[in-house]
């Protein structure tokens, strides 16, 4: 009963704060101005792009300069690789069955890479989430044009992350990071585990294309969430800030998307793009802020980020993309908890008879 209570106040615990608001800072920067040049040459429809590479900002947060910079190297391996991967399905037109079965195959892949090199947020998840939504949204122009802007905003983030050397030019002599040599009980751990993503990307993403969701890979992205925990009750916890973070931010992004007298205000109506461009920074701010301290407060915000880049991109019917979000959502987080406990069930069952 203890231990159930003690999981329980773990759901609303926010962690001790270590220099967020430095980390928050040069992400929103790198989403910032891509965004905004993009923004003034009237490309809004392009900031897909620029924000999945520039999510490249998230990593290495609290290393040295030297250590981020190549951390951030590999995770824009990562993020630009998976919008690639999104834009060929976009423009070959491959969809439903071929992107879950390409989605969970490199979920099973990044899971090993990033477990190799050892990437800090864990796991695949911003790789996969840039495949699906770029594979989702029609390419407005080449796709060496689109591929060019990640790939650009991933070298800005970098440089953003690198600038504070250019100020203090220190340097810890020395620093490496860990990259993991894998033994042969850990190759095993690594190979169930790359198992998991791609069991609960693929089964996510398969009741997402049988439910007839315009969105699957919003199911996909979610299933991955719980796996990056570091234990059991941290993937379920994972889980379920990723449920109640996204159904808070839903309500805040029907505020902004959904028709309200304020919103049909006159300079509202003519500067519509401008304030939801100008909003997708300021959440990706709000949403690094707390994605170290409290998983689902920062889904609160970042859910808001995904939905309106997506409706900038290729604009529906605000309610539909709001449902289609929670359903989603809660689906494939559902399957990914899911997931994880039966197949440590199983791995722990096939032990407890080895012995």
């Amino acid at each position: 009963m203890k231990s159930v209570l003690r999981q329980v106040r773990a759901l609303h615990r926010l962690e001790p704060a270590n220099n967020d608001h430095l980390a928050a800072l040069r992400v929103a920067t790198s989403v910032a101005v891509p965004s905004l040049i993009l923004l003034l040459l009237g490309r809004e429809d392009l900031i897909i792009y620029a924000v999945f590479g520039a999510l490249t900002g998230m990593y290495g947060r609290s290393e040295p300069h030297q250590l981020r910079l190549r951390h951030q190297s590999q995770a824009a391996l990562v993020l630009v690789g998976g919008v690639a991967v999104g834009i060929f399905l976009s423009v070959n037109h491959l969809h439903s069955w071929w992107l879950v079965a390409v989605e969970a195959v490199l979920a099973g892949i990044g899971s090993v890479y990033s477990d190799r090199v050892n990437l800090k947020p864990n796991g695949p998840f911003f790789g996969i989430l840039a495949l699906g939504a770029c594979a989702s949204a029609p390419v407005p122009v080449s796709w060496y044009v689109a591929l060019s802007i990640a790939a650009g905003a991933a070298a800005f983030s970098i440089a953003v992350g690198f600038g504070g050397w250019v100020r203090g030019r220190s340097w810890q002599r020395g620093a490496e990071r860990d990259v993991v040599t894998l033994s042969g009980t850990a190759r095993r751990a690594a190979a169930v585990h790359a198992a998991r993503y791609a069991l609960a990307v693929g089964l996510a993403g398969s009741i997402g294309v049988l439910s007839g969701s315009g969105h699957p890979h919003w199911a996909m992205a979610a299933a991955a969430v719980p796996l990056a925990g570091a234990d059991l009750p941290s993937r379920v916890r994972r889980g379920i800030h990723r449920i109640v973070g996204t159904f808070l931010g839903l309500a805040v992004t029907a505020v902004v998307l959904v028709p309200a007298p304020w919103s049909l205000a006159p300079f509202f109506a003519a500067h519509q793009v401008v304030v939801l461009a100008i909003l997708v920074i300021v959440f990706q701010f709000t949403t690094e802020l707390f994605m170290t301290r409290h998983y689902g407060l920062a889904m609160v915000s970042f859910t808001p980020v995904i939905l309106l880049m997506t409706q900038l991109a290729a604009p529906i019917d605000p309610s539909v993309l709001i449902l289609e979000r929670g359903v989603e959502t809660f689906v494939g987080a559902v399957v990914g908890i899911l997931v994880v406990v039966a197949v440590r069930q199983r791995v722990v069952q096939q032990r407890a008879i080895r012995h």
